[in-house]
């Protein structure tokens, strides 16, 4: 299968492919005139890292996962870590989002919306310490 054909099966953007090859997360044989010529085990190792990512792992937790995978001798403890690692992070991220949420939906409850200059809005962003 060429890139094109792969691309269409997996879901996957043509270039996000050629990312993956780039980055060394798949390996695609080449044809005597150069071409990328995927197997079936490139479809699936493309397969997984689309649903790893669709889980929001970042690719150095696909490649770790990708040597998992296909290591048979592998502890499912050191998969467990990986997992957890993750969920822990994405915990952190939810607590961001509300405490961002939160803020907002009080900015929001303080500004009158109206045709008056003034906006708490505006005001807080401006009283924000430089970063």
């Amino acid at each position: 299968m060429n890139v094109g054909d792969v691309a269409a099966r997996s879901g996957l953007s043509a270039k996000t492919i050629r990312y993956y090859e780039d980055i060394g997360l798949v390996r695609p044989d080449r044809a005597g005139n150069g071409y990328r010529r995927y197997s079936p085990e490139d479809m699936h190792r493309l397969a997984f890292l689309r649903r790893a990512r669709s889980l929001g792992f970042a690719i150095d937790d696909c490649r770790q996962l990708l040597a998992l995978y296909t290591d048979r001798s592998r502890a499912s403890h050191d998969v467990r870590k990986i997992a957890v690692t993750h969920v822990e992070a994405v915990e952190a991220k939810i607590r961001e989002l509300e405490s961002m949420r939160a803020t907002l939906l009080h900015l929001i409850a303080a500004c009158h919306g109206d045709d008056r200059p003034e906006c708490p809005i505006l005001d807080d962003m401006a009283a924000a310490p430089a970063v």
